[in-house]
This record gives structure tokens, sequence and C-alpha cells, in this order.
């Protein structure tokens, strides 16, 4: 009994409301250039803050025509673990534990 009860209504994917008489935002077409030569228009809301870049569907970042380009970030390089090891020792220390410990190694197999 409760199967029929809705029947022939699709819960959740259809509005009752009509858009008749609704009025829409006011919009922007906005278009973005890809480095890889794409070209896109989004629409976007009048009142909206327009992102200065976006996604490109083939992955890179499309920048905002005529607008100011986004200032690029200081990038520190990588610190290796033989960066932070030379941070707290000198080569000749480095070398001096090499030999103090292959010593012990070579005592140990006699």
């Amino acid at each position: 009994m409760a199967d029929r009860a809705l029947r022939g209504m699709r819960l959740g994917t259809q509005s009752m409301e009509s858009i008749h008489n609704a009025e829409l935002a006011e919009r922007v077409e906005v278009h973005y250039d890809c480095p890889n030569g794409h070209v896109m228009s989004m629409p976007f809301s009048v009142e909206a803050d327009v992102p200065l870049s976006w996604e490109c569907h083939c992955g890179a970042l499309a920048l905002l025509r005529d607008g100011d380009r986004p200032e690029p970030k200081d990038v520190k390089p990588q610190r290796t673990h033989w960066d932070m090891l030379l941070e707290r020792r000198t080569i000749p220390e480095l070398e001096e534990l090499l030999e103090e410990r292959l010593e012990l190694l070579r005592a140990s197999r006699r």
C-alpha cells in the first residue's frame, strides 16, 4: 500500500515551482585563457567575486583575460636528508664517524 502512495512522483528530482515570472540574476560573461590555447567562457553573477584563475579541462591553470596576474609565490627548495645532516655536521666530522663505524663492523666480523 505504501508503494502506491506517491506513485508517479519522483521525490527530490523535480521541483513543483515553475520558472515563469522568475527573475534571473544579472550575469556577465568572463573569459579565461589557457596556456595551451584553450579559451573558456563562464557566466558569473554581477555580484560574484570572479576568480583570477580557473582550471581548464586539460588540467592547466587558465588565467582571467584582461585581469591581474597572480603574484608568483616564493617557493623554498625542498630540504633533503643530506641538507639537514650538513646543517648538523661538517664533511670531516662525517668522514670521522664513518671510519669509526666501519672499524666497529670490521671488528665484529673477526
